[in-house]
């Protein structure tokens, strides 16, 4: 079974960037994996997923800005993410893309303020 642990998360200001990483233990090539976030109060949400074979797709809030890749050699899936809002401010979680969702991670806190 596959595990999650995030990392890369932190204070930034409005504008700036970040790059979060996912190390996943387990079988990892054969999924579609997918970054989430869960902002105070709000449920959590897909905002960008990438298919085992590289093909992504990106939620409205995030298309232009954020960028999903993987390494499957070593079993990491990031997030790089630019030109950061306070709406990003959230806890970013990775998990599958499709099917039935594994056990969730810890996350990692992004906070956007100046």
């Amino acid at each position: 079974q596959v595990r999650f642990v995030e990392s890369g998360g932190g204070l930034v200001q409005p504008g700036g960037s970040l790059r979060l990483s996912c190390a996943a233990s387990g079988v990892f090539s054969i999924y579609a994996l997918g970054w989430y976030r869960q902002a105070p109060g709000k449920q959590r949400k897909l905002v960008a997923r990438i298919s085992s074979g590289g093909r992504t797709n990106y939620g409205d809030s995030v298309k232009g800005r954020f960028t999903i890749s993987r390494d499957n050699a070593k079993n990491t899936v990031y997030l790089q993410m630019n030109s950061l809002k306070s709406e990003d401010t959230a806890v970013y979680y990775c998990n599958v893309a499709v099917g039935q969702i594994l056990d969730w991670g810890q996350g990692t806190q992004v906070t956007v303020s100046s």
